[in-house]
């Protein structure tokens, strides 16, 4: 039986595209302690978040319903079985679901307030990647060729296009970089504003031991960290030669930036 004596009853992962977060998501789930962590409140539209979880639309349902409807099916699918909730928020869609949170719980003041008010005690983790021009290149990547993910055997685990093959593109990655980093300004502006101090995790360190990085999760949840022993990468890293020569000519035509 999973334990259920976890410090917290949720965590939310808050991010930024090409992140490592699908890595540390699918390690979390592989220990089957830890709920199922994923992007329940991806795209910022009601309508998509009714066809995430095959809910119907109901007509002239009050909104307030049809929010309760998502929350409770995204709750019940985060848990996995588990007695621990876990979500990733990817700071691009963080004002509709904050809109929508407030609807569902209008009573408590703020957005972490009233976060607990939906999963219980919550703990934030914040992962970000320094490197702005890596997660930069690898982002427009993923936006030009449509793959987002490979599995730890090389199939396929996420395609959103048609195979298409890159074409190295300064503006796109220099625009990249600045939404990256905006993400991250925004993200932490939003700790300090609702007074929290997150778990605070590092794409270089998950990508060199992603067992060490998950037993640090384990730990700070309440939950044995001897149970991220054997659980291994479910993903595969997608950079190769390509990525770093994008780098390296980013880094020529532009000069260098700032890690953040």
């Amino acid at each position: 039986m999973p334990p259920t004596d976890a410090r917290y009853d949720a965590y939310v992962l808050c991010t930024a595209p090409r992140s490592g977060s699908t890595l540390l998501c699918k390690l979390l789930a592989a220990t089957g302690i830890a709920g199922n962590p994923g992007s329940h409140f991806h795209e910022p539209s009601l309508a998509e978040w009714l066809a995430d979880y095959d809910l119907p639309d109901v007509p002239g349902r009050p909104e307030r319903d049809t929010v309760a409807a998502v929350f409770a099916a995204a709750i019940d699918h985060g848990r996995g079985g588990t007695p621990v909730f876990g979500l990733r928020l990817q700071r691009h869609s963080f004002a509709f679901f904050s809109d929508k949170l407030a609807l569902l719980h209008p009573e408590p003041a703020g957005d972490a307030a009233r976060i607990e008010a939906a999963f219980g005690r919550t703990l934030f983790i914040h992962l970000t990647r320094a490197d702005k021009v890596d997660q930069a290149v690898s982002l427009v990547r993923a936006e030009q060729t449509g793959l987002w993910h490979r599995a730890a055997d090389g199939s396929e685990l996420e395609r959103t296009a048609p195979p298409r093959e890159p074409v190295y593109d300064g503006a796109a990655i220099a625009a990249a970089v600045a939404e990256l980093t905006a993400y991250d300004r925004e993200w932490a502006g939003w700790f300090e504003f609702e007074g929290i101090s997150p778990l605070r995790l590092t794409y270089d360190a998950l990508a060199a031991n992603p067992a060490a990085t998950l037993a640090t999760v384990l730990n700070a949840l309440g939950l044995p960290p001897e149970a991220a022993r054997g659980v291994t990468p479910g993903v595969a890293r997608l950079a190769d030669a390509t990525n770093h020569d994008w780098v390296r000519r980013f880094r020529a035509e532009r000069g260098s930036v700032p890690a953040a």
